[in-house]
């Protein structure tokens, strides 16, 4: 059987559309040539090296690749970059540094809603996201009263976070975080 070359690329490869693409990532500006194929989560950690995001199982069901997109949460690992053109992009890095934490990554230190750290990054954005939507009021499927604005309680901040999974178990550390952080914004 003949051999092939590891150079050699791929049928098509060769031919793949490239897409510029401007993206507004954590205030700054950037310009961007990719494959349309790419994902928000690749440009981010392949392109701009900003790799606090994770890329967890890749379909969107973990939670790790959470980023927040125009003040919403989305799961990067599901959407692509050529979608978001313009659009304002936060990443875990965007929202605090080590000398000055963003309130909620400092609450998931001090409530230990860390533990081994990877799903970190995720859970702390779509926590910032989750209390902008309370905060904006904004009902989820366990909301009461769907024109009343919800409450920060443990079953709707549970509700809220269902799509980011923590294999260590924080859950109770992580919904103690950010009880502290909607209690504080009251």
């Amino acid at each position: 059987m003949p051999s092939v070359a590891a150079e050699t690329p791929a049928p098509g490869v060769a031919n793949v559309p490239a897409s510029k693409v401007t993206l507004q990532v954590n205030g700054m500006r950037h310009e961007l040539s990719l494959d349309i194929r790419t994902t928000l989560l690749d440009a981010l950690r392949e392109q701009l090296h900003l790799t606090g995001t994770k890329k967890g199982c890749d379909h969107g069901q973990c939670g790790a690749c959470t980023v927040i997109v125009d003040g919403r949460r989305i799961n990067s690992c599901l959407t692509l970059a050529v979608m978001h053109q313009g659009s304002q992009v936060t990443t875990i890095e965007g929202l605090g540094t080590p000398a000055k934490l963003h309130p909620m990554q400092a609450a998931f230190v001090k409530h230990d809603g860390f533990q081994c750290g990877y799903c970190t990054p995720g859970q702390i954005c779509s926590a910032v996201a989750v209390l902008d939507e309370i905060k904006a009021g904004v009902p989820s499927h366990v909301s009461t009263d769907l024109l009343a604005n919800p409450r920060p309680t443990n079953m709707e901040i549970r509700e809220r976070m269902s799509g980011n999974i923590c294999r260590c178990g924080a859950y109770s550390n992580i919904a103690e975080a950010m009880t502290e952080i909607a209690g504080s914004q009251a």
